[in-house]
């Protein structure tokens, strides 16, 4: 119990990375993470206010988004798209979801962000992808998610005419590939004002991200 409840701290916390970074408005968007060891997850109660969030708040479900215990509180309407992330891709242990303003324009428009900067080269190792339309309430936009990203090294992928939904090898990790896609959405939206974007070449993308993969940072 002490593990889970450090586990709902931390996601409740990073929630206000949300607001930081002006990613969401009212009281859309959500954290999750996979709680370490089981079959189960932690997610955003529904349309509670991000400056009301406490720990508790942070949902119990199985990976097919039931809640685990009656706790009074329903689980963020996303949460199906969630576990069906989790229960295709074992090595996730986070995924956000977003709808901010300069990525979910480019979703708006169905169209990718192209890989033209370094930064999109190292955090994303390419274009940002968009996924399929799918109507919330079941697992759908889940497995639009899954089927986008396994043929991209993107963690962050714009479901169409939707918004942002980023993953990682923990919460924090999604956390910070949202931030960064907004980042580069809002770069390449103001760089497209004068005129065409031109990609970066794959080989300096690929010599990029290894390099921010293996050699970037402290270790």
């Amino acid at each position: 119990m002490t593990d889970l409840q450090d586990l709902r701290t931390r996601v409740c916390a990073l929630h206000t990375e949300l607001t930081r970074w002006d990613l969401v408005a009212w009281t859309s968007g959500n954290v999750s993470a996979r709680v370490p060891g089981t079959d189960r997850m932690v997610i955003k109660a529904s349309g509670v206010s991000y400056d009301d969030l406490v720990p508790e708040h942070m949902v119990e479900c199985d990976l097919h988004g039931r809640p685990v215990h009656d706790s009074g509180h329903s689980p963020s309407s996303d949460t199906a798209a969630h576990a069906y992330v989790y229960r295709a891709l074992p090595g996730i242990g986070g995924v956000v979801h977003t709808h901010s303003p300069y990525a979910t324009a480019w979703a708006a428009r169905g169209e990718p962000i192209p890989c033209a900067v370094t930064a999109m080269a190292d955090e994303f190792g390419g274009d940002i992808p968009v996924g399929p339309f799918s109507r919330i309430g079941d697992d759908s936009i889940g497995r639009g998610i899954v089927a986008t990203l396994e043929h991209h090294r993107s963690p962050a992928v714009l479901m169409a005419h939707h918004g942002v939904f980023t993953v990682g090898a923990t919460a924090k990790d999604a956390v910070k590939a949202a931030v960064m896609c907004e980042d580069v959405a809002r770069t390449l939206h103001l760089a497209r004002q004068n005129g065409p974007l031109e990609r970066l070449p794959q080989e300096d993308i690929d010599a990029l991200h290894d390099r921010y993969r293996n050699v970037y940072g402290q270790k």
